[in-house]
């Protein structure tokens, strides 16, 4: 009983507080979009918001590890695991600048859908051909102009926590357009939140690392499915030697 009244509370201030923060959000890109082209000032303020929410809740604990000055220094396809949707929180705290491709629903919510679409965040909308059609141009179109994307290549959350199989089109995307992809692994968020729960569950670490880049030469002879391959046992190998929650 405990622990639904932490989560009903824990949830009660996120609606609260994002109105707050949404007032901030439009004004930085009010303040910020006719300089700031790609939007990173706001995206940092959207990861600073993000963030709050984990510092503020003292059962939960992140670690960050990993090399991230690599995402400051050109743009790359992300990948990651996927599995809670505590990830999109913690992969906020790399502080790194990216645009998240996420499901069209999502844009619809109040004050946090309406950041999205203020940082031109990328929508899908799943088993829609016209859709997906569309997130692959808008991708292109990020990367083109010096953007990195942030894809969840196992398209939904996993069940289990365990690692599934990668859906082709984050390798699609680096191939064709060149780009190098930089692989991420979240660990320990199942624990905190598993799919199709709201509750608290207690006491819980979760980690994040950022893994070395796999730059275009060195997938340049590789099939789609083989790039798709190797990203996936370097993410598995790495879930490996994460600490678990």
């Amino acid at each position: 009983m405990s622990n639904r009244v932490i989560s009903i509370f824990f949830l009660t201030f996120i609606g609260l507080t994002s109105a707050v923060f949404f007032v901030i959000a439009l004004s930085i890109w009010v303040l910020t979009v006719f300089f700031d082209r790609r939007l990173v000032l706001l995206h940092l303020f959207s990861s600073f918001w993000a963030s709050l929410y984990l510092w503020l809740m003292p059962a939960w604990s992140v670690h960050v590890a990993g090399r991230r000055k690599p995402a400051w220094q050109r743009h790359f396809v992300i990948v990651s695991n996927h599995q809670s949707q505590l990830d999109i929180l913690v992969a906020f705290r790399l502080f790194i600048p990216f645009k998240w491709v996420s499901k069209a629903e999502v844009f619809n919510l109040p004050f946090i859908g309406w950041n999205m679409r203020l940082n031109r965040y990328i929508k899908l909308k799943r088993g829609d051909k016209a859709g997906i059609a569309r997130m692959f141009v808008d991708c292109e179109k990020a990367l083109s102009q010096g953007n990195s994307i942030f894809m969840f290549p196992e398209g939904t959350r996993s069940k289990t926590g365990d690692l599934k199989d990668f859906k082709p089109g984050a390798f699609v995307l680096a191939k064709k357009m060149g780009v190098p992809i930089l692989p991420v692994a979240i660990n320990g968020t199942h624990a905190a939140l598993p799919k199709y729960s709201l509750n608290f569950h207690g006491r819980q670490h979760m980690s994040i690392r950022v893994l070395d880049p796999i730059l275009p030469e060195q997938f340049a002879d590789l099939s789609v499915e083989a790039l798709s391959d190797k990203v996936h046992r370097t993410i598995a190998a790495a879930l490996e030697k994460l600490p678990a929650a």
